[in-house]
């Protein structure tokens, strides 16, 4: 999976059924996120346990899904509520680390 920085992350925040696929999720995505399926953007999907996620993202000729099973442990659940993660937070959900803030300790002036 080579996404590139610029496309928004999207965290489907109820549980999902990981027996869906392209048909399904995409059908999920249409639901929450009306119009943005097509735009390159990621859309994540846990289930209810927390040790599976889906990605589905689109490539520009198709889709794509990417899947994760943890052997031990689960994703951390402290971006639940958020519709967009930052790339930041996105690959700490997938490395498994549960941030203790979520804000920069600082700011580069423009």
């Amino acid at each position: 999976m080579r996404p590139s920085g610029c496309q928004p992350i999207h965290l489907c925040d109820q549980p999902v059924d990981m027996r869906k696929s392209f048909e399904g999720l995409s059908a999920l995505v249409e639901a929450a996120f009306p119009g943005k399926l097509l735009t390159g953007s990621l859309f994540l999907f846990l289930n209810r346990r927390r040790n599976l996620i889906k990605i589905l993202y689109w490539e520009g000729d198709g889709f794509a899904i990417w899947y994760k099973r943890l052997e031990q442990g689960s994703f951390p659940d402290c971006f639940g509520g958020r519709d967009v993660l930052t790339r930041q937070q996105f690959v700490l959900l997938l490395e498994g680390v549960t941030p203790k803030r979520l804000s920069r300790r600082f700011s580069l002036p423009k």
